[in-house]
C-alpha cells in the first residue's frame, strides 16, 4: 500500500494505484473540514495514477511536502520539493 494514513496526514509513498483513490478520498473527507482541510505528504509521493490525482484536484488537501516531481507539483499548484545541494567532492 502506497498511502499511510497517520493521525496529522496521509503520506503518499511510491507510486499510488487507481485502487488507492477510493479510500484516499474517503479519508480526506473523513479528516477534514471546509475551514481546516485534511493534509497529505507528498515528499516520497514518486507516481499518482490520474484517480489519486483527481482525487486531490477535487477535494484539495492541505500539503504538508510537497511532491519533487515539478509536473506533479505545477499541476497541483505548488512548488517542487528542493533537493539539498550535493556536498562538494574532496580530494583524496
Amino acid at each position: 500500500m502506497a498511502i499511510r494514513y497517520l493521525k496529522k496526514h496521509a503520506a503518499l509513498e511510491g507510486v499510488v494505484s487507481a485502487e488507492e483513490a477510493e479510500a484516499l478520498a474517503q479519508w480526506l473527507q473523513k479528516n477534514g473540514t471546509a475551514s481546516k482541510p485534511a493534509a497529505v505528504h507528498l515528499g516520497k509521493c514518486e507516481h499518482l495514477h490520474s484517480a489519486a490525482l483527481q482525487v486531490l484536484l477535487a477535494l484539495r488537501p492541505s500539503v504538508s511536502a510537497p511532491p519533487a516531481d515539478r509536473w506533479l507539483a505545477g499541476v497541483l499548484g505548488l512548488e517542487p520539493a528542493v533537493a539539498a545541494p550535493a556536498a562538494p567532492a574532496t580530494a583524496a
